[in-house]
């Protein structure tokens, strides 16, 4: 071989892994989305968490790639769904509810994991305190203080006398204890009865309102929890064919038929949650990042479920509405 022929060769050699390197994609973060509800009922929230994202400079399949599991209401495959993104390597877990954090949390202590909606953290063992998380779960929170009181004064502002009130509960659920408890405390300071329905699964709403309407309550309080959002418009079907006034945490219900609800906005806090994403992103540690706390409750009404319902909604109910849906 010549000299010169040599040399080229030897460069071509020298350059070649230079340029394949230069060439080599560059791997994009991988963000996990954890439901309890159906892929359907759940777009809206993740909707605005990709909204939120975009927001602050980052577009899915561009910066980054996401990979979604729904645990449909069936709130016991949420640890087995928790494992399995756990195995796929995502950067940062997000989720909406309390139910599948605990999930993901018993599934690993190391990859963060935001939560759009937390109750009782700190007793779930979740985060060590509000100001400072500690572990590997941070996010904002769901409720605050004397919430549920505010909507029994709700249904008294729109029942007058009101005196018998149904609540659906799941108790496969560890948020729904903590509102429950709540509930029936602020219930029996206002003299109120409650008769409770315990829901596990979607297969279970079928007797819930027929149930209710036998025992004569005035209204149904529906908690917030991921079956009750997954299946809401079965819920406010099931609750008007009844003839049972509903009211909710979470605008959604109404948005699909329900009565009134009254509580945060979870795509806002969906929004909310990927300003933490970004930060973990960048390097922050979860720990190290406050739990917010809701800085404003809605109060949305459904006109034309009130009608259907034959019931008048007072002006200074509507008055006080952020939004009446006509």
């Amino acid at each position: 071989m010549k000299r010169r022929d040599f040399i080229t060769l030897l460069a071509g050699a020298t350059t070649w892994p230079l340029a394949a390197i230069a060439q080599a994609p560059v791997r994009r973060p991988r963000i996990a989305f954890l439901g309890g509800a159906r892929p359907a009922p759940g777009a809206r929230v993740t909707a605005a968490f990709i909204e939120g994202m975009r927001t602050l400079g980052y577009t899915e399949g561009r910066d980054f790639e996401m990979d979604y599991r729904w645990a449909e209401g069936y709130l016991d495959r949420l640890p087995a769904l928790a494992q399995e993104l756990v195995g796929l390597g995502a950067d940062v877990i997000v989720t909406p509810n309390p139910q599948a954090a605990v999930a993901l949390q018993e599934a690993t202590k190391t990859i963060p994991i935001v939560v759009g909606a937390l109750d009782e953290p700190v007793r779930l063992g979740l985060i060590k305190s509000d100001a400072r998380p500690g572990g590997n779960v941070t996010g904002l929170l769901a409720s605050v203080p004397g919430l549920p009181a505010k909507q029994l004064e709700l249904a008294r502002d729109l029942i007058p006398g009101v005196a018998r009130i149904g609540l659906l509960v799941n108790p496969t659920n560890v948020s729904d204890l903590s509102q429950r408890q709540e509930t029936e405390t602020a219930g029996a300071a206002m003299g109120v009865k409650f008769i409770s329905v315990e829901t596990r699964t979607p297969e279970d709403l079928d007797s819930v309102f027929p149930t209710l309407a036998r025992e004569r309550v005035d209204l149904v309080i529906v908690l917030r929890d991921p079956l009750f959002f997954s299946q809401r418009r079965t819920i406010a079907a099931a609750a008007l064919a009844a003839r049972l006034p509903t009211i909710y945490a979470l605008r959604e219900n109404v948005d699909d038929g329900g009565l009134i609800s009254y509580g945060i906005n979870l795509s806002q806090n969906l929004r909310r949650a990927a300003d933490y994403v970004v930060k973990i992103l960048k390097g922050a540690k979860p720990g190290d990042l406050p739990v917010e706390f809701p800085t404003k409750l809605e109060l949305v009404i459904n006109l034309p479920t009130a009608k259907a319902l034959g019931l008048t909604v007072p002006p200074s109910l509507l008055a006080r509405a952020d939004e009446v849906i006509e």
